[in-house]
């Protein structure tokens, strides 16, 4: 893998595949990887007039190939940029560049694409190696002249234009920030045109990289562009506990993965009757609990005997007593025995269904009966060699 210092999207998941030296490569892992799924098709008419470039972390562009150059993945090549030129890497081409613009809503035919100019030469790469060199020291130096000028704002990620000309500073902020004097300070200090660019903690994170809790790569940083809202109802009609901890993701910011299943759970939902957050039985009243979406069961909590207990009813059995309540029926033996569709679950039970010590018990008795059988298989034994 490339070293740290001209990295420039790896991910570290692929370290031992990614080679040691070089920067031209087509096996390279990287952030917001593009997989050629068309790959196999052999396409004469294949289109190479639109290319996707990838520059650091997860910034991409589609540029325009006017000059007609054969480019393959992994190929490094200098662009247009909004002044001098830019140096980033080949990551699709074909039909996958032209879904790519797609996706990125380029389809406009007023929208201004910047141009390939050619593969990078030596002397482009030589400067782009410096400019990347210059990029963590830059970003460090900046964030100690922000903290003299007392700015409340977090300067995440720095990325050098490949002419080393120009730097953009990527940055957080939960307020309005007057950085001008930030700005003139730092293009004396540094000697090249400045950008400010804010950005949320979602783009952070996917900048930065990190491993969620499901021991994977974050969403963000493989495969993740889209940012859609996201709130805590989603985990609401998840059955979900609102913990925020739990639910928050590196970001800080609840998990764009409870958007995943959310379309799931909401068509399930909807078999689920309305107005069940309280059924009246001839054993007395039963509250609502929650509910087990695919297993299509509603949880009640109810006084039998004064002990509370929580059950669970099939929701077309809900259904059918409901019927019956608006009609002033009142069921009997619903909750008193056990029936398809219908668990019996004791109150303690479910308050200790998460305590850390239920298996404890069970331990020092298993080994507790390992230990008897032990003694009287050597008893038994000792009273045949006596005999």
């Amino acid at each position: 893998m490339m070293t740290e210092k001209f990295e420039r999207g790896c991910v570290p998941s692929c370290i031992d595949e990614c080679p040691k030296n070089g920067i031209n490569i087509k096996t390279c892992c990287n952030k917001l990887n593009v997989i050629d799924w068309l790959s196999d098709i052999k396409d004469p008419l294949q289109q190479n007039r639109y290319v996707e470039v990838r520059f650091k972390n997860t910034r991409k562009a589609i540029f325009e190939n006017t000059a007609k150059i054969e480019l393959t993945v992994g190929d490094v090549v200098t662009v247009e940029s909004t002044s001098g030129h830019d140096v980033g890497i080949v990551s699709s081409i074909g039909h996958i560049a032209m879904l790519q613009m797609k996706k990125y809503k380029m389809n406009n035919k007023n929208i201004d694409i910047k141009k390939i100019y050619r593969k990078a030469k030596s002397h482009d790469i030589i400067k782009w190696k410096q400019a990347i060199e210059l990029e963590k020291i830059t970003m460090q130096k900046a964030r100690e002249i922000a903290d003299f000028f007392n700015l409340n704002m977090k300067i995440g990620d720095v990325e050098y234009q490949g002419d080393k000309t120009k730097a953009t500073f990527y940055y957080i902020s939960e307020e309005r920030v007057d950085f001008r004097q930030l700005i003139k300070k730092m293009a004396e200090e540094f000697n090249i045109r400045i950008e400010m660019k804010q950005i949320g903690a979602r783009q952070e994170a996917g900048r930065i990289g990190g491993i969620g809790n499901c021991g994977r790569e974050l969403c963000c940083t493989t495969w993740l562009s889209d940012f859609s809202s996201v709130s805590t109802m989603a985990a609401r009609y998840q059955e979900l506990p609102i913990n925020t901890q739990k639910l928050a993701g590196q970001c800080s910011k609840l998990k764009c993965c409870l958007n995943y299943e959310l379309s799931a759970y909401l068509d399930t939902r909807k078999h689920f009757p309305k107005n069940a957050s309280k059924i009246i039985t001839a054993q007395g009243n039963a509250h609502h609990i929650k509910n087990d979406i695919f297993k299509r069961l509603m949880y009640y909590e109810i006084h039998i005997d004064g002990i509370p207990v929580i059950r669970s009813l099939d929701i077309e059995k809900v259904k059918e007593i409901i019927e019956m309540n608006n009609k002033g029926i009142y069921p009997e033996n619903i909750f008193g025995n056990e029936k398809s569709g219908m668990r019996n679950i004791s109150y303690n039970e479910e308050l200790n269904v998460d305590n850390i010590n239920r298996f404890a018990n069970k331990s020092k008795n298993n080994r507790r009966n390992r230990r008897n059988k032990n003694n009287n298989s050597n008893n038994n034994s000792n009273t045949n060699n006596n005999g």
